[in-house]
């Protein structure tokens, strides 16, 4: 059974950082893409940024530079590394896996974490 769990979430002030992680069980190859989605209140769930089994990373252009991800197959987890964090980056973060790596579009992807919480406070 597939499960995602993030991790790494909280409340920070306007220019700090947060480093959230997700931990993947029940995946038997490497060769699957991983993602960052967010979803603000009200909004639509969004891709932030998605990384394929070569390490081939793709950025939405609202955190390209403050933003950072990476993964590390041997233990099948996912990181986010947010710099610079501003109001309009709160949401609740998820970790998702697809077969596909095409496309930062949620229905894309297979899998889903349960979420995390990150706010940021001005």
């Amino acid at each position: 059974q597939v499960q995602l769990v993030e991790s790494g979430g909280g409340s920070v002030q306007v220019g700090e950082s947060l480093r959230l992680s997700c931990v993947a069980s029940g995946f038997t190859e490497s060769q699957y893409c991983m993602a960052w989605f967010r979803q603000a209140p009200g909004k639509e769930r969004e891709g932030v940024a998605k990384i394929n089994g070569f390490a081939v990373t793709t950025y939405a252009d609202s955190v390209k530079g403050r933003f950072a991800i990476s993964r590390d197959n041997a233990k099948t987890t996912l990181s986010l590394q947010m710099n610079s964090l501003k109001p309009e980056d709160t949401a609740v973060y998820y970790c998702a896996v697809g077969y596909s790596c095409l496309s930062m579009r949620s229905y894309d992807y297979n899998y889903w974490g349960q979420g995390t919480q990150v706010t940021v406070s001005s």
